[in-house]
């Protein structure tokens, strides 16, 4: 919380712009997927730096040429998806937990991205997302979806791959990207304003061809290992 009000801080002058301009790229209409996420792409970076923050990014080249992928990451706070925004410079679309959806300037983001928002207790809703999120891949759409559900509190210790979060790249055939995040929580989950390094891994990407056959757990399985492995290799503690 403290780093958060650091940025908003060290953003005062910027922020009555980026409001400004947030509200203008929510129509959609308008301004379509490319200039809104280039929108958010640019001014990452900006608010990353002013929170003390620098990204060490491995992996660009694993990325598919093609778009049309869903990111697998672990997950281990607020902070994870900003990570993203400076990084991964085509537009993705999140999945997000119903309790955010009417947090102020979450929800605008949301709408920003056209983001899916998904209720884990409700499992016809959550079939519709999946049912959404393939046609949306299919349609050339690269999405992110945290396959342990909600962030770990663990640190850089990992939870469980949810099988079920496997399923629309499993229907849609597409690329499966694993990205591991190192030391993420140390930026909004700890009291801390120091500076700090988070590390994004983008790992190679499993094709249809590697994982048809498989189940959906054994999926989520493979790709959880692949990220524990790459945590275990360059985390420093």
């Amino acid at each position: 919380m403290k780093r958060i009000l650091l940025m908003l801080l060290r953003s005062f002058f910027s922020l009555p712009v980026w409001f400004y301009q947030l509200k203008r790229l929510c129509n959609i209409e308008q301004h379509d997927r490319f200039e809104r996420y280039a929108w958010l792409h640019k001014n990452a970076p900006v608010a990353n730096r002013r929170g003390r923050v620098t990204i060490d990014c491995h992996g660009l080249e694993n990325l598919p040429k093609e778009n049309g992928y869903i990111l697998f990451p672990n997950h281990q706070g607020l902070f994870d998806a900003l990570a993203f925004l400076e990084t991964h410079e085509r537009p993705f679309v999140t999945v997000m937990k119903k309790e955010v959806k009417d947090i102020f300037f979450l929800r605008d983001v949301i709408k920003l991205l056209q983001a899916e928002i998904i209720d884990r207790e409700d499992i016809r809703q959550s079939m519709t997302v999946i049912k959404n999120m393939t046609i949306r891949v299919k349609d050339g759409e690269n999405f992110i979806i945290f396959a342990e559900g909600t962030r770990s509190k663990k640190g850089n210790q990992i939870g469980e791959f949810k099988g079920g979060s496997f399923k629309s790249a499993m229907n849609a055939r597409c690329p499966i990207v694993p990205v591991a995040l190192i030391d993420s929580f140390k930026a909004f989950d700890t009291s801390s304003i120091k500076k700090i390094t988070v590390q994004i891994h983008y790992l190679k990407p499993l094709y249809y061809e590697d994982y048809k056959g498989m189940k959906s757990t054994e999926i989520a399985e493979l790709v959880e290992n692949m990220i524990k492995e790459t945590i275990a290799k360059f985390a420093q503690e």
